[in-house]
């Protein structure tokens, strides 16, 4: 039988992380996640659109324990903000976190660090976030990081000599660019934790209908660009309910592996219920992972101590 949210293990006990929760698969998320009895803990640059949203999670789910923080991916102080109070938050620690927020295919612009949008907010404002959080996930017992990437990665390449696009800027270039980093990035964490219980894996969620692809059009002023969008996600796409199964697996399934990738079962990844999908060979690359994760660490300041996740 495919796997759906009724498969949701219950979450009783385990407080939960997801950026990116006022709407689309974020919302999904922590929606099926709090009615499975977790603590959410909905992040979201505006908050008052996340109150609207937890709102709504709590007409739906009574008994939702969910609560709304202020968090902005692409502004590195936000990010240690954030951080920085999580103890104080949930000082028993953090057992799963999802890196779910992204933007897709937008007019070149920067974050407040002065990194080019995309890869700023895609991959390093979620590497930074994971991070600082890092030692409240080692205070549990079997803590978990997903990072949400795309089918788009395997059309995705790192330009080391040019990771912010200054020199040549593609919009969906660079989306690929972000997406493939959050492959190199979730797969490298789990080499990484070998040794100790964090896992960390991967999940996309196809095509699906969410406000992410009407960002960009949006943003260049294309009103035809927006008019194939609003048509795709209302005659092609899957629901956003569809969409989020695949990082609701990887969140909570007793069966799902640390180092894995897992999508859509059917039409090329695009719909259907979760299953272990295959990534690149880019993105499996340890040399290439390495270095991202150098370049990383350089650009947002924030070092992962080479034996933060040994056991004693």
């Amino acid at each position: 039988m495919p796997w759906t949210v009724a498969d949701i293990p219950d979450q009783t006990g385990r407080t939960v992380v997801v950026t990116g929760a006022n709407s689309g698969l974020g919302l999904i998320t922590c929606r099926e996640l709090a009615r499975r009895g977790a603590r959410v803990i909905m992040t979201a640059r505006d908050t008052a659109k996340g109150e609207l949203a937890a709102d709504g999670i709590r007409s739906a789910v009574p008994s939702a324990q969910v609560e709304v923080a202020a968090l902005d991916l692409a502004d590195l102080a936000s990010v240690r903000e954030f951080a920085g109070a999580f103890d104080t938050l949930a000082p028993d620690g953090l057992d799963l976190l999802v890196n779910n927020a992204g933007v897709m295919a937008v007019p070149r612009r920067t974050t407040a660090d002065g990194f080019e949008l995309q890869f700023g907010t895609n991959h390093l404002g979620h590497f930074a976030l994971t991070g600082l959080l890092l030692p409240a996930l080692l205070r549990r017992t079997a803590p978990r990081v997903v990072t949400v990437s795309s089918g788009v990665h395997k059309a995705g390449r790192m330009n080391f000599d040019d990771l912010q696009g200054e020199k040549r800027y593609r919009k969906w270039g660079a989306y690929a660019q972000s997406k493939l980093a959050n492959l190199l990035f979730a797969f490298e964490l789990d080499r990484r934790a070998e040794g100790s219980a964090l896992v960390s894996l991967a999940a996309h969620p196809g095509y699906a209908s969410t406000n992410l692809q009407g960002v960009g059009p949006a943003m260049s002023g294309s009103k035809a660009a927006a008019w194939v969008v609003g048509l795709g996600n209302s005659v092609l796409a899957q629901s956003a309910d569809m969409g989020a199964l695949p990082q609701l697996y990887a969140a909570t399934s007793p069966e799902a592996r640390g180092g894995t990738y897992i999508g859509p079962d059917r039409l090329f990844e695009q719909r259907g219920h979760p299953k272990v999908v295959s990534s690149t060979k880019a993105a499996r690359d340890p040399k290439s992972a390495e270095r991202l994760w150098r370049a990383s660490e350089e650009l947002t300041g924030i070092h992962y101590p080479d034996t933060f996740l040994t056991t004693e």
